[in-house]
């Protein structure tokens, strides 16, 4: 049974293996409080840790995650990692804020028939709403 709930949405994501690498950007597709997945052509294997930023919520989310599973799929792998115990709380706000981007892409294609990228519905959002949420310390 799972522990926490899984919130599907398209959000970039950069990550990388250690800090020499350049950045490979992927879309994640499923977000939760410990941590999320993505497909990528990379296999990893799990315990591995990897640099990943998510760069379009406010603030940009900042970690170094463990790979916790990594499976064969349609031309590459999907992989799951999940968050450290003491990011869980800013994991929270930020599937919070993933959720309400994925909602505002949504209402204005249903409401104004503009086609938004992940990335376009983020910088709209952030930039209307996102001093609205309190932040947490």
């Amino acid at each position: 049974m799972r522990r926490y709930i899984r919130h599907p949405a398209r959000i970039p994501i950069e990550f990388a293996a250690n800090l020499d690498d350049p950045p490979s950007g992927v879309h994640a597709h499923n977000i939760g409080e410990c941590g999320l997945a993505f497909h990528t052509d990379r296999k990893f294997t799990p315990g591995t840790r990897i640099n990943l930023r998510i760069p379009v919520v406010d603030p940009p989310f900042e970690t170094v995650a463990k790979v916790v599973w990594c499976h064969p799929r349609d031309e590459g792998f999907e992989t799951g990692v999940e968050f450290s115990r003491s990011e869980q709380a800013y994991a929270a706000r930020m599937c919070e804020q993933v959720c309400f981007i994925e909602n505002y892409r949504n209402e204005v294609k249903a409401n104004e028939g503009r086609e938004l990228t992940p990335e376009q519905a983020a910088a709209e959002w952030v930039s209307k709403y996102a001093a609205q949420i309190p932040r947490t310390s």
